[in-house]
Formats: C-alpha cells, structure tokens, sequence
C-alpha cells in the first residue's frame, strides 16, 4: 500500500494541472485583449450556425464596454455590447448589398463616433441616462429582433455579412495627431464633400473638401420637390416678389454648394434653407413655375465626411476600408482602441 501512495499523489497532481493551465492560459484573451486577437476569429469558424457566430463575436470582442441607447419607439434605455451596437448600426446606416469593404469603413467610422462620445462623456441630445439614440440625431440603431424582421429568410447571410464587416475592423478607431476624430457621414455627396466649417462651426483639420464622383451614378444624387410661393417665404421668413429671381446666391461653399442667398437684403444661409424646406442637400437650384417653386437637389446629407455612397463606388473600384476612410478623413490614422476602451472600463 506504501507503493501505491505515491501514484495516487502523482496522479492528483497530474489531475490539477489539467484543470489549472487552461484557466491560466485563458486569461490573456480575456476584456480588451480579446478586441483584435485571433481567439475570437477561430471561436467564430468553428461555431455551427451563424446566430451563434454573432455571440461568439460580441464575447469575443469588448464585453465590458456597453452602450447605453435610448430606443425611441418604446422610450426605454437598452444597455447593448459594444460590437453588438455596432452591427446594429452599421445594419441601419448603410445598405446590407453594398460591398464588404465600404461596409468595413461605416463599421470603423460608426466605432470611432461611438468611442469619442464615451471618452469624452458626450450625452449632448441623448435622454438622461442613455448615451445614444437610436437615431440619425446621433447614429441609427436596430436590434437584431428588428433586423429579423426587416430580414426574414435572409437574416442569417445579412447578419454574417454585417458581423464580418465590424470584426474585421475590431478594435481600431480613427485619430488625427493622437486624439479620436469626430467621425461624420452621411448618404451621398453632390460630387464633393464640405470643409466642416461651410456646415457647422467648428474647423476640423481632417473634415476637408475632397472629390467623391462616385456618387454621380448613386439613385440619391438628383432629387426635385416641389413647394408653393407662399410656403416657402412662410418658411423662410421672406418676399420673393413676382419677378423671375428667386433670391441671389452671393456665396458657394468649397464643396460646391449654396452657401449664401441674399433675399433683397436678408441673407440666409444653404445649410438654414435647406433645414427650413427640408431639402435633402444645400447644393440646390430653384425655379419658378407658376405658384409653385421646382427645387432640383444634388446629393443627400450635410456633406461632411464619408460619403457612403462613395464609400461604396471606391469599394467597388478595389479600394480597401482603409483607403477609403483616409480619402474622406484627411490626415488621419487607423489606431488600436485598446488603451481607450480599457479607461472606459475601469470607469464602471
């Protein structure tokens, strides 16, 4: 029996190890670290069906990051991981048929505007409590419940499509000397974007005017509404008299747009016509028929940033998300969110 005590010790031993390593080796994939490593990538190959890949995914990614989105419809605050908001958005953002590479860059730019406002603690239009809406206001949202919805039979090869889109960019964010950028997009341009300052009122270095043709050949390019006379000075608080001008555009924007109209003596700007019409661009034309006012619109959007329409025709070119988004984002960097998304973390 004095033999056999030994064994009995080596053996529990050898027992313990094999329940100790793994959990040791584990723990370096754990949190952040797990962002951008190849664990989560062959967890996801080796799963069954595709609703598992998307847990796979969202465990594999950030778990300990969430956002908090204010869901309209029901007026309640949802708490949703991070990567899975991301697919989400990038679902509701841009067209699930547009190619893999432009849908990459919505998924960086849609990280990036999402990790800015929770580094800098930004709620600005966001209901007590939430973050986000789930609304253009801040980045469109729609859970997956929606999205089985909007889906249907399709659902399983939309969502993996989505899903390969936001993982391949897991992890990495846009900067400009360092600091997160405000990463703005919109639809379709009118053959360029805006410098940020022809839009809003802030200058940003790497929100800079730069060509997009590809959107020419986009359904949303050209679009005409039609608003009676007395509509319009109602809505802009003008008189546009009998004659055939319609106001006098005395400013263009760099990205071609409208930028001033003087109004015999009141000057308005593209951006507040456009917002008081309802226009779908400030780059607009207008003329007189009868009572009524023909306005033809070029493009879709505010302009600045990435246009997604031309995100898509640069993928469709061969271009990769990378020259993509460092065609519409001047002068930035693609960088690792490690660091960022650990602080945000440590917060909770």
């Amino acid at each position: 029996m004095k033999k056999i005590k030994p064994l009995i010790v080596l053996g529990s031993l050898l027992i313990a190890l094999t329940l100790i390593i793994p959990a040791v080796l584990v723990l370096p994939f754990s949190g952040e670290h797990r962002a951008s490593g190849k664990l989560g990538e062959d967890i996801i190959k080796n799963t069954g069906s595709p609703a598992k890949e998307t847990q796979a995914a969202v465990s594999a990614a950030d778990p300990a990051v969430e956002v908090a989105v204010f869901r309209s419809a029901k007026s309640k605050i949802e708490n949703v991981p991070l990567e899975d908001y991301l697919v989400g958005v990038v679902a509701a953002e841009m067209p699930v048929e547009f190619k893999e590479e432009a849908l990459k860059a919505q998924a960086l730019t849609a990280r990036t505007y999402i990790v800015k406002r929770l580094l800098t603690k930004d709620t600005l239009g966001a209901p007590k409590g939430s973050q986000v809406t789930d609304t253009p206001i801040h980045q469109a949202y729609k859970s997956d419940d929606q999205l089985k919805k909007d889906w249907g039979a399709k659902y399983d090869e939309k969502r993996k499509k989505i899903l390969d889109a936001v993982r391949a960019t897991s992890g990495q964010v846009l900067t400009y000397k360092g600091e997160v950028i405000t990463a703005t997009f919109f639809s379709a341009s009118n053959g360029y974007t805006e410098n940020s300052e022809d839009y809003w009122s802030g200058t940003y270095p790497y929100l800079r005017s730069v060509s997009s043709p590809w959107d020419k050949s986009s359904p949303k390019f050209n679009f005409q509404k039609v608003l009676s006379i007395k509509d319009i000075e109602t809505k802009l608080g003008v008189k546009i008299g009998s004659g055939g001008t319609i106001g006098k555009v005395v400013e263009k924007t760099t990205g071609k747009r409208v930028g001033k109209v003087d109004f015999n003596g009141k000057v308005l700007t593209g951006k507040e016509i456009r917002e008081k019409l309802d226009l779908r661009s400030s780059d607009f034309a207008w003329e007189r028929k009868g009572d009524n006012i023909v306005i033809t619109t070029k493009g879709f959007g505010h302009g600045v940033g990435m246009s997604q329409y031309g995100a898509n025709g640069m993928a469709e070119e061969g271009a990769d998300y990378k020259k993509i988004v460092k065609h519409y984002y001047q002068g930035v960097e693609i960088t690792s969110a490690e660091t960022m998304l650990a602080t945000l973390t440590a917060r909770k």
